[in-house]
């Protein structure tokens, strides 16, 4: 895009749909060292039944010949302007063929077909589908494919693609290939094709109806050994969908192809997933319990598509979260019934609350359903995706499982095999329960975090509480009219010796000690009755809805629910309250000059977790885990004092670290037993609480020592990597060669390195960033490999408050240096990156200019992409 040059912008009200049906889709790929020729033969048929125009999407296409049933259509039929290439007066039913020659092997974008490595993969999602063939490339034009793949035998011995393998054979000249043939039709973003020198290993599914699936994951030579767990997932996975939703798999084989030269995490092509290697690869002296976890989730994610976004995909990419938010909720499922249901739903809500209620508060806001874009890459969002997964949730609270269940049903049983709306699902859900749902649907259309205002009235003489909520959601950059929302708000109450209560809201029994209150207005009132003393009440039980909690709770009150609440996300979040409060108090000491203070209630709260023997390790280890300095930051009223916040945080540490040494040691004592490495929810928990101890006494004289040992006999890179990022986050002795020991052993391992990479990165102080410049240079690293990019620049740009926010400006010149550098190499990751300014407002005046003047900087480059144009113009605006 030259400078000055504003792109259009795509408005969902503009929908309409594609004049022609495609029947079937003939592929002929030849792949070849410096180029690829493409055939496409495409079937058409008129909606209307009369003659028409055929408008098809061409991307860096250099087209060779285009025939009309046959005949090679003359120039003056073919309009071709930008994107869109148009045949003029096609008949009512005709065949179009379409001849191209692409080049995967120069393609950086690792959009449409490109080079990985010594391998050509596909990503196709959103619109990857228009730089390997003209097509009508939108999510409602559906069709059958065959795709027949030729290519080098030596070089590409493996050939796949969607559906089931019907043909392979010689092509002569050391050329060999294979037929494809999907039965089930799919949108072309779903179309995927490798061409590669893996290998593979298999194990097989018998699904519920008796048939055989062949499973197998494809990897380079070296790292079959670190498949079993992506495996072993796949297959939990698959017998979870059938017991939970009644879902079966419908091919006979499912492939899984693992690369690292990926922009995404993962994607669902029917029936040939292409994974990230961090999400296939986990060995536990490379892996992490976290790793672990994330494997299992994007594994189950993908395979979830499979009918949630494959056989019922999405009308127009305005209604993206109908597949992902709702398959997110299902992963978060899944995950929940193989992990810690309890410390699942912490660890999400975590995430929510850092990527998405900023998201929804900055300059990118926008409901989860968008009305407009100008590039679509940019709304595969934390709104879209993790907001849109807790509006699924919500229906789920209403509605029950059962009533769920039955939605679920009649939207399978309308729409199998459609392209539909978000619309379509909630009549699916209000029609299975003959309820109306017709206001829930503004969570659809409205941007924004809302702000739940709770005000209770105790009423000793009659034993009532009396709990008024009132709701209201901030205007937003792109919506200043907000309407009420319906908000279901759980809420339970505790004796003050921290006894749950038998509930009776107005005069009406609830069964258990959870009332959802049904909050569809501006401002209610509830009345709770038959209580013998003021209760404490423990409010959003479960994170029942995506808002804020406005609630003035006293220090004894907390201390309460962090000893008693049996909700377990209300004990947390009880417990990053008190944390947090405790900290920013200390920011606004700092700010007046004053001198800090311990603790003393942190100190009592976090003293009776660690003596809790019964509760949850891995709960506890949540609770004991201070909200981040960024999380701290977004709740800090005004300006954000980055300094203020990482001093004060600091201070909290260290003080928490003296005062409850004792206990820190006596529970990292007992958890640290020798046991060899194992992989279940009780390893990981207690795994989880020993290394959250162990970051504590670090901060300790004699913690250094517990550091280096753990570092030197451990036998998993869970322990290994919490020791080492002890010993660098906090500067302590022997970080450098701890550093240098690490890479000299991981030196091959490139995921290992990614986390090598990132520890460096996030070192608070505003000198990192030219430890970060350092290491561009470093063998390991490669501009061109998202994994690389993500692991250094994005996590300095992301999760380095101090260094990213240097005072002297210099991590913002960083950033916009490789923002401009990447936009000509991959857009996308570039696009991501620059989101790290969105917040610039929030900060003081020097800071905000120095962003600013770099933002304007990225947005004066010429050339510059949509996908980063868009990110750059909403901050500026």
């Amino acid at each position: 895009m030259s400078k000055g040059q504003r792109p259009q912008s795509v408005q969902r009200a503009d929908y309409t749909p594609y004049p022609w049906r495609l029947d079937q889709v003939e592929l002929h790929v030849g792949v070849h060292d410096d180029h690829t020729l493409v055939q496409a033969a495409i079937d058409f048929e008129s909606v209307s039944g009369e003659p028409g125009d055929i408008a098809l999407d061409a991307v860096d296409l250099e087209i060779i010949a285009i025939e009309l049933d046959g005949e090679v259509v003359a120039e003056d039929r073919i309009t071709r302007e930008g994107e869109r290439l148009v045949i003029h007066d096609a008949p009512a039913r005709c065949r179009v063929v379409t001849k191209q020659r692409i080049h995967p092997e120069a393609n950086t974008a690792l959009e449409g077909l490109y080079g990985a490595g010594r391998h050509f993969l596909t990503q196709c999602e959103p619109e990857g589908f228009r730089k390997i063939a003209c097509f009508p490339d939108r999510p409602d034009v559906m069709a059958r494919y065959t795709v027949t793949i030729e290519a080098n035998r030596e070089r590409f011995p493996v050939l796949l693609s969607n559906g089931n393998l019907v043909a392979e054979g010689d092509a002569g000249n050391g050329r060999h290939w294979c037929r494809w043939e999907d039965p089930f039709p799919k949108p072309s973003y779903l179309f995927a094709l490798v061409a590669g020198d893996f290998v593979f290993t298999e194990d097989h599914f018998t699904t519920c109806s008796g048939r055989e699936v062949t499973l197998r994951i494809y990897v380079e030579d070296g790292n079959l050994d670190r498949c079993d767990y992506a495996m072993a997932s796949l297959i939990n996975a698959m017998r979870w969908d059938e017991e939970r939703f009644g879902l079966e798999y419908d091919l006979d084989i499912y492939n899984i192809v693992a690369t690292s030269e990926f922009n995404m995490g993962a994607m669902e092509n029917k029936s040939l997933n292409i994974f990230n290697t961090r999400y296939v690869l986990a060995r536990p002296d490379t892996a992490t319990d976290i790793d672990y976890q994330g494997i299992e989730g994007v594994i189950g994610h993908e395979y979830f598509h499979n009918w949630t976004g494959n056989r019922v995909t999405c009308r127009d990419w305005f209604q993206l979260t109908l597949k992902e938010g709702l398959t997110v909720f299902r992963d978060e499922e899944f995950s929940a019934d193989m992990q810690s249901r309890a410390v699942k739903r912490i660890q999400d809500i975590r995430d929510l609350r850092l990527r998405q209620f900023p998201e929804d508060a900055g300059p990118m806001s926008h409901p989860i359903r968008p009305d407009h874009y100008v590039e679509i890459n940019n709304f595969y969002t934390a709104t879209v995706y993790q907001k849109g997964a807790t509006v699924i949730r919500m229906y789920h609270t209403l509605l029950g499982e059962e009533g769920f269940q039955e939605g679920m049903r009649l939207y399978f049983e309308r729409h199998d095999g459609q392209a539909v709306t978000c619309d379509d699902f909630l009549a699916a859900m209000a029609d299975a329960n003959d309820v109306d749902l017709s206001a829930f649907s503004r969570w659809y259309a409205q941007s924004g975090t809302p702000v739940v205002t709770v005000d209770t009235t105790w009423d000793a003489a009659a034993g009532t509480l009396r709990v008024t909520l009132e709701q209201q959601t901030p205007a937003t950059h792109d919506q200043a009219d907000k309407q009420p929302l319906v908000i279901p708000f759980a809420i339970g109450l505790l004796s003050r010796a921290g006894e749950p209560l038998a509930l009776t809201v107005d005069g009406e029994a609830v069964d258990g000690d959870t009332a959802v209150l049904l909050l569809e207005k501006a401002r209610q009132s509830y009345e709770f009755s038959g209580l013998a003393e003021a209760p404490v009440p423990s409010l959003l039980r479960d994170f029942s809805a995506p808002v804020k909690v406005r609630y003035d709770y006293t220090e004894a009150e907390l201390a309460t629910l962090i000893a008693h609440d049996s909700d377990h996300f209300a004990r947390w979040e009880a417990a990053q309250r008190l944390a947090a409060g405790t900290i920013l108090d200390q920011v606004a000491v700092l700010a007046a000059g004053g001198e800090l203070n311990p603790p003393r209630a942190l100190d009592t709260a976090f003293a009776g977790l660690l003596d809790d023997s019964d509760a949850d390790p891995a709960l506890v280890a949540e609770a004991l885990t201070l909200p981040t300095e960024e999380g701290l930051g977004e709740m800090m009223e005004g300006q954000v004092d980055v300094d203020g916040i990482h001093a004060a945080r600091q201070f909290t540490r260290r003080s928490l670290a003296q005062s409850l040494g004792p206990r820190l040691r006596e529970r990292y004592t007992a958890l640290d037993d020798g046991a060899s490495y194992n992989y279940g929810s009780d390893s990981i928990a207690r795994r989880s609480l020993k290394n959250v101890c162990l970051s504590y006494l670090a901060l300790t004289d004699r913690g250094v020592g517990l550091v280096h040992r753990q570092l030197e006999h451990c036998d998993n890179m869970t322990d290994s990597l919490a020791a080492l990022r002890s010993l660098v986050i906090d500067d302590l002795p022997g970080a450098p060669e701890a550093l240098a020991d690490f890479a000299e052993r991981w030196d091959a391992d490139a995921l290992v390195m990614d986390k090598w990479f990132v520890i460096q990165a996030i070192r608070p102080g505003h000198d990192t960033v030219g430890t970060v410049r350092d290491l561009m240079g470093h063998p390991r690293f490669s501009l061109r490999n998202p994994n690389k990019v993500r692991a250094l620049i994005g996590a300095f740009a992301m999760l380095n408050p101090t260094g990213f926010h240097a005072p002297d400006g210099e991590g913002y010149r960083f950033l916009a240096d490789q923002v401009i550098a990447l936009d000509r190499i991959n857009p996308q990751v570039a696009a991501r990156l620059a989101g790290s300014f969105n917040r610039w407002p929030r900060y003081d005046a020097p800071r905000r200019e120095r962003m600013k003047a770099e933002l304007a900087r990225i947005a004066d480059t010429d050339g510059l992409s949509n996908d980063v144009y868009e990110i750059v113009s909403n901050a500026l605006d």
